[in-house]
C-alpha cells in the first residue's frame, strides 16, 4: 500500500514491506496511535482485518496497547539493526513473544453479491488477536535470515524509518522516494544552485 491509503487525516504509512514495520512507522514524525479512531485506521488500511469490517467495539485500551507492542518491536529492529542488545532488548523480546501467542483473529470465505468468495473474519476482531498478528510478523522477520538481511534504516535526514528493501541490486536508500528521497533531491539542488552563487 502506498502513502495515506485512503487514511486522511491521519496521514499514516504502509511502505515498509511489513506490517509491523508499517507499525513502526506510525510514531514518526509525529505520534499517530494517540485515540481510537486513527488507530482503527490503520487497522484497516494496513490489512489486518478485510475492508469494511466494523471496529465500533475498539475501546481506550487498544491504542496504548498497540503503542506497547510497537515499542517492543523497535526495540528488536533496532537491537538487530544496530547489533546492540541494551537491557529493554530482554524485554521487548519476552513481551513480543507473548503478545505472539494469542490466536490470530479467524477467517472465513463468504459468497460476495457478485457471486465470487470474499474473506471475512469470523466474529469481532478482539485487540489481543489483532495484536497477535503484528507480533508474529515481528516474530517472523526477525528469525528469518534472509529476510533481515533486508532490512534498512531510511538514508533521510532524521528519519528512523525502517523497511524491508526488495528493490533490484538491494539499492533502495529512503523509506520513500517521494518522502525522504523527495527531500533529498531538493537539499542536494540546493546545494548546488548555492554553490553556483558562490
Amino acid at each position: 500500500m502506498a502513502l495515506g491509503t485512503g487514511t486522511s487525516p491521519y496521514d499514516l504509512r504502509f511502505d515498509a514491506g511489513r506490517i509491523c514495520l508499517d507499525l513502526l512507522a506510525t510514531a514518526h514524525p509525529l505520534e499517530r496511535l494517540d485515540a481510537v479512531a486513527p488507530l482503527c485506521a490503520w487497522i484497516g488500511g494496513s490489512g489486518l482485518v478485510p475492508p469494511g469490517t466494523p471496529l465500533t467495539h475498539a475501546g481506550p485500551s487498544w491504542p496504548p496497547a498497540f503503542r506497547e507492542l510497537r515499542s517492543g518491536v523497535g526495540h528488536l529492529v533496532s537491537g538487530w539493526l544496530t547489533g546492540e542488545t541494551r537491557p529493554a532488548y530482554g524485554a521487548a523480546l519476552a513481551h513480543v513473544n507473548a503478545v505472539a501467542r494469542a490466536a490470530p483473529p479467524a477467517p472465513r470465505a463468504v459468497r460476495a453479491q457478485d457471486g465470487g468468495l470474499v474473506r471475512e473474519l469470523d466474529g469481532e476482531p478482539e485487540c489481543a488477536a489483532l495484536l497477535a498478528v503484528v507480533a508474529r510478523d515481528a516474530v517472523s522477520l526477525l528469525t528469518d535470515p534472509a529476510a533481515r538481511a533486508d532490512l534498512r534504516q531510511c538514508a533521510g535526514d532524521n528519519c528512523p524509518i525502517v523497511y524491508v528493501d526488495t528493490s533490484r541490486g538491494r539499492r533502495r536508500r529512503w523509506c520513500s522516494s517521494e518522502v525522504c528521497g523527495n527531500r533529498e533531491r531538493v537539499a542536494r539542488h540546493r546545494r548546488r544552485a548555492a554553490l553556483a552563487r558562490a
